[in-house]
């Protein structure tokens, strides 16, 4: 079994232990519930690239990063950097995150778009995205077929939800569902997690028309994050080369000036 298999297998049996303690009708109570989301500041309309900071402490191919790391100390030095979002891992098992680590962002800074990075297979996690105040879901086209695609998009839609879909081969982009503005080439194989950025290069002339394309995973040689954003990209998902520094704020404004 390879670390994918094995994160959703363990993400199935969390699911259904989340839907029995605490049932969709307490999530539509939250405070952050189906509000108005926020995704502005990742329309950047031709000017220069953007970048979607991440959250996490640790991941499996890497271990820990930044283990004791502040969410709201970070995303604010994020936010402080000109980040054009966050994104938050709510995954605890695989990458130390969690709920409260979204919510406390998000109670932090309100008018920052968040992604909420998971492993979404499950409507009820659409909605838990919701309820903790997301902007954004992710939906990773290598643990979905196309009707999920569509039915988990369609759901993030009528809660008011933007999608990032994250796609890792050309097959992958035909699972693509019309109404998602935002697609991500993930540089990292997530059965393998080796990494090349050759493969948004690839996939750039495949995207379909109107997409804004967003370049994820393995960045950290401006050469290369320059000649993507020559290709097409406008956004890049980008959070290990800050978590493993002192200061990720700073690294990541280091990083725009890129630009």
């Amino acid at each position: 079994m390879n670390i994918l298999d094995a994160i959703i297998e363990h993400k199935r049996i969390e699911i259904l232990k989340r839907k029995r303690d605490r049932p969709l009708s307490d999530l539509s109570g939250f405070p952050h519930y189906a509000r108005e989301t926020n995704t502005v500041s990742l329309e950047n309309g031709g000017n220069r690239p953007g970048i979607i900071a991440e959250f996490k402490r640790r991941s499996p191919s890497r271990g820990d990063i930044h283990p004791g790391a502040n969410p709201v100390q970070v995303a604010t030095g994020y936010s402080d950097a000109g980040a054009a979002a966050i994104s938050i891992l709510t995954d605890r098992n695989f990458f130390g995150g969690s709920f409260q680590d979204l919510s406390a962002v998000r109670e932090a800074l309100p008018g920052m778009p968040l992604l909420r990075k998971d492993f979404i297979i499950d409507p009820y996690q659409v909605h838990e995205a919701s309820a903790y105040g997301a902007d954004l879901i992710l939906l990773i086209a290598a643990i979905l077929d196309k009707s999920q695609v569509s039915d988990l998009a369609r759901e993030a839609r009528s809660l008011g939800l933007h999608v990032l879909f994250e796609v890792h081969t050309e097959e992958d982009l035909e699972k693509y569902d019309p109404g998602i503005r935002y697609v991500g080439v993930n540089n990292r194989d997530l059965k393998t997690f080796r990494v090349d950025t050759a493969t948004s290069l690839q996939l750039i002339t495949r995207m379909p028309e109107g997409v804004i394309p967003v370049s994820e995973s393995g960045l950290g040689d401006r050469e290369e994050m320059l000649e993507l954003a020559k290709s097409g990209y406008r956004l890049f998902l980008m959070g290990e080369a800050f978590m493993k520094t002192e200061d990720p704020g700073r690294a990541c404004r280091e990083y725009l000036n890129t630009f």
